[in-house]
């Protein structure tokens, strides 16, 4: 089967994370090989001297992309949650990586605010974090992508229905799986991104 990028973007709080992780299990049930490319690892390790602005943002886009179509090149799919907010550099890594798999986590504006724990929106409507997409910095919604997920009114697992179901139809996936132990998968996982964490190259554990 051919290396793939599938990109999930979407405002921050609209479920890209957790469906890019999901996803990213899946296909390591599948027996293939993937790498997660989420924004604490890509912020840290590739784009750490960069801030928000519309340049970074692009900047910090074209590297993910980039990344991605190396590790397609050598047959990782590559999985990514990472906000994207413009159209233009989106365009250009589908341009870039021949088999690109756009996810779109649509979610209104309301519904991720209502979500925000951390209280980022609040901020930024306080002034207090510049360039803050969706608030003070624009997001351009896809125009075509290959997935559309509502996440204010799906369930995970229906949202998931829907991605695995393209994946599936379109040959990127097997359609049994290998008998792969979940649990397994998800504490070698756990395991890594702690290590990641201790040595400073992850933010966060899984």
């Amino acid at each position: 089967m051919d290396a793939f990028t599938i990109w999930f973007t979407g405002l921050s709080g609209s479920g890209k994370s957790t469906l890019s992780r999901r996803t990213y299990l899946e296909i390591k049930k599948r027996g293939l090989k993937a790498e997660l490319l989420d924004g604490d690892i890509i912020r840290t390790n590739f784009s750490q001297e960069l801030g928000f602005t519309k340049r970074e943002r692009d900047i910090n886009v074209k590297r993910i992309g980039f990344l991605s179509w190396l590790l397609n090149k050598h047959g990782i799919i590559s999985v990514v949650a990472a906000i994207a907010p413009y159209e233009e550099t989106r365009q250009l890594n589908r341009k870039l990586i021949p088999n690109y798999i756009e996810v779109f986590c649509n979610c209104p504006l309301e519904v991720v605010e209502k979500r925000d724990v951390k209280g980022l929106y609040a901020k930024a409507r306080r002034g207090e974090i510049p360039n803050f997409t969706g608030i003070s910095d624009p997001y351009e919604p896809p125009r075509n992508p290959e997935i559309e997920v509502f996440t204010d009114k799906e369930t995970v697992a229906e949202s998931m229905q829907k991605i695995i179901s393209y994946l599936e139809k379109k040959g990127f996936l097997p359609a049994t799986e290998n008998n792969i132990d979940l649990t397994v998968i998800e504490e070698e996982e756990r395991l890594l991104r702690e290590h990641l964490r201790q040595l400073g190259f992850a933010r966060k554990s899984w």
